[in-house]
């Protein structure tokens, strides 16, 4: 049995570990409370604009996983969402074109293992909903033609190599488990094994799903296979007359020599030859045909000339035919198309698409945009690229469908003190979205819970800030407050307005806490996003420290005891800031970097490109050591805690929390490693759910220690 080393048995902490500790006089928000949560996800809104169907995700806490089933909920409001399908792992509900069928993923288990998601029809008029395939690969994705008799969907087939095709096995032959490993991406987060490479996601369609979808009906025809090959297609879309399917593919088998990105394509809905309708120098994604059928939007990223390593999301058009040149319509609109702000609360389960909604007349579009730490709707005109902001305010669009004129809109609006409910908004009245649900109401209706301030701050560069900071619920501001500095991942993401348990839980143990966007992030403009290339770690260490300073102006913050945490990029960030100041007394390193050598080896991505680094590892080893915290490791006297999950592909611990765990301990400085199994690099927003509430009182219990006096013994065995 192999020796390790691990300052932290789980199961013993979480028996010691103080649930609460900061007397209230008023419930607060706890880290139980995820148990609690609901969340919506994917809503889509029927044709007429009456109902709004739904994913509602729950925590099972009996088997500790995530539930979901279809609700519906009338989009007049004042009415309870009802429950439509009967599973518990059913997902992506689609409408009819005539709104009386309602298209769904439901995925069973057997022997302990959930198995791919088959696709079910539910007819609105009552009865329960019948399976509509029966593959070994599932399906997915489902999209219904215009006239409603099929449904497009993905599902995954084996790749035959043409060369051995009709070549017979031996009876009996073992199949082998070993590995052969041909390219440089061939593990991913999220999935426990290796890269599939036997598999491919390919079009299907499925007839006779007819407007009587209840069980013992006319049985559907069997799926037909629209494409084939090498390569995976995604993203579907009907052509308004039915008579091709359009999709997105990357299609070459290395595409990270040339970081060559998805292209638009299509194919005829009967099945035949492929033909590429666009492509731009970077990626396609999130596809939308006009109504008359002539143009296709899109999401398009550019790479950047020389490559960037950001590159913000713009609105694209083209024509719908081979050959098309596409046209950016936000060039001139410096912030990012169907991007989205972070925090832990979006749903754990089901989807959350950032539709593109065509006006009826093809003259303009509706899309999500993100600027400095909110996201609202705005109509972009297709003749002149003018955006026009629909809804404001300080939110986040998570979601949202619209009614097939686009005049009617549905969508999930997070704040930073809700985690997410349904709102309409009718484009024809001019007036501000109207809730229809409050599924957490229930929860929060006697929690207090602190809105949270926002800041604007000078750099040392002059350059503007934007950040917030989080009181505790009964702020005294006669009291020095400890403090807690967030930091985001990414680098290319932002903190802002939409709901964060984290903040929220820390506030109510009696900290100020601050989150802010250093340079690298989104929402601010293509510059703003990629002024960190080749300086990360660096300058955005210095907006944060000065945010640090911004609040220990305001004299609440007790400069003494002043505690720092991140995860992911934020991770890296926070092994740099310990590196370099020794100002904080106590630091928490999620899922975190510490040599970028051995992270460019083992990464589930690859940097082949000069995004991050302008070369590789052994032909600028300086540049790489320099920005690696572990090379500054012997200035660190901060007490850490390294958060890490056992699956995680995209930092992997060893070059991590791993070599930190190691280099502190030899060096003496008080430092714990908390390791959760099973869990990869979504763990703070996906993960089991009682490994998250124990994540939420590990960073808790590791701060109280060294900046409350809180001992635990736990972190001294």
């Amino acid at each position: 049995m192999k020796k390790f080393c691990v300052a932290v048995c789980l199961a013993a902490v979480a028996a010691v570990l103080p649930v609460h500790g900061y007397f209230h006089s008023e419930p607060v928000t706890t880290e139980k409370d995820l148990l609690k949560f609901t969340w919506i996800a994917d809503p889509q809104l029927s044709p007429d604009g009456s109902t709004v169907a739904f994913v509602r995700v729950t925590v099972n806490e009996r088997d500790d996983r995530y539930d979901t089933a279809i609700f519906a909920v009338p989009s007049k409001g004042g009415e309870a969402p009802r429950r439509l399908t009967s599973g518990t792992r059913d997902t992506a509900p689609r409408w009819s074109p005539d709104g009386k069928r309602l298209a769904f993923v439901r995925a069973s288990e057997r022997d302990g293992k959930t198995q791919p998601g088959q696709l079910y029809v539910l007819a609105m008029d009552g009865g329960e909903a019948r399976p509509i395939t029966e593959l070994t690969g599932g399906a997915g994705n489902p999209a219904w033609s215009p006239d409603g008799t099929r449904i497009a969907f993905t599902s995954a087939t084996e790749l035959k190599d043409p060369k051995s095709a009709g070549e017979a096995k031996t009876p009996g032959e073992r199949k082998s488990d070993v590995q052969l490993i041909t390219r440089a991406v061939y593990r991913e987060n999220g999935n426990p094994g290796y890269v599939d490479t036997e598999h491919r996601t390919h079009i299907f369609t499925v007839a006779g799903v007819g407007a009587d979808a209840r069980p013992g009906s006319q049985k559907p025809e069997a799926p037909v296979q629209v494409t084939d090959g090498e390569f995976s297609e995604g993203g579907l879309q009907w052509a308004p007359d039915g008579s091709k399917i359009y999709f997105v593919s990357t299609r070459v088998p290395e595409p990270y020599y040339e970081e060559n990105g998805a292209e638009l394509f299509s194919v005829p809905a009967a099945g035949g030859a492929i033909a590429r309708v666009a492509a731009i120098e970077g990626s396609i994604g999130n596809i939308s045909v006009s109504p008359d059928g002539s143009r296709i939007a899109f999401v398009g990223e550019l790479r950047g000339t020389p490559i960037r390593s950001y590159s913000q999301t713009d609105l694209w058009v083209t024509g719908a035919t081979p050959g098309s040149a596409p046209k950016n319509l936000t060039a001139d609109y410096d912030f990012d198309i169907a991007s989205g702000i972070g925090g832990d609360q979006a749903a754990p389960r089901g989807q959350n698409r950032k539709a593109i909604v065509w006006a009826r007349d093809s003259a303009s579009v509706i899309v999500v945009a993100a600027e400095r730490g909110s996201s609202n709707l705005k109509r972009v005109s297709i003749a002149t690229g003018k955006v026009e902001p629909l809804t404001t305010g300080e939110h986040d669009v998570v979601a949202f469908s619209a009614t097939p004129d686009g005049s009617t809109i549905a969508a999930t609006l997070s704040t930073q003190t809700n985690i997410g409910d349904l709102s309409i908004l009718d484009l024809t009245s001019k007036t501000a979205p109207a809730p229809i649900t409050r599924v957490n109401e229930e929860l929060f209706k006697d929690i207090t819970q602190s809105p949270p301030e926002e800041i604007w701050y000078r750099s040392f560069d002059g350059r503007n800030i934007q950040g917030w900071i989080l009181k505790p619920p009964d702020f005294d501001p006669s009291k020095k407050y400890p403090l807690i500095l967030e930091i985001h991942g990414g680098p290319h993401s932002a903190y802002g307005n939409t709901y964060t348990h984290e903040f929220m839980w820390m506030a109510a143990k009696g900290y100020v806490v601050l989150f802010t966007n250093p340079r690298g992030s989104t929402t601010y403009g293509q510059e703003f996003g990629n002024i960190i290339q080749y300086r990360y770690p660096g300058d955005d260490y210095k907006d944060l420290m000065a945010g640090v300073d911004e609040v220990l102006k305001r004299g609440h913050v007790d400069a003494n005891r002043l505690g720092v945490t991140g995860g992911s990029g934020g991770g890296l960030l926070t092994n740099w800031t310990i590196t370099q100041t020794q100002r904080f007394k106590a630091a928490v390193a999620q899922r975190d970097i510490a040599d970028w050598s051995g992270f460019w080896y083992t990464a589930d991505f690859t940097l082949y490109q000069p995004t991050w680094f302008r070369k590789a590892p052994w032909e600028d080893p300086q540049d790489f050591a320099a920005r690696s915290p572990i090379t500054h490791v012997a200035k660190v006297t901060t007490p850490l805690m390294l958060i890490n999950g056992d699956a995680d592909f995209r930092t992997p611990p060893a070059n991590g929390g791993e070599m930190m765990f190691r280099a502190l301990k030899y060096r003496r400085i008080p430092t714990v490693m908390v390791r959760f199994p099973r869990e990869n690099h979504e763990l703070s927003r996906s993960g089991e759910p009682w490994h998250r509430i124990e994540r939420l009182r590990h960073i808790v219990g590791w701060m109280d220690q060294w900046l409350q006096g809180k001992k635990n013994e736990a972190y001294t065995q």
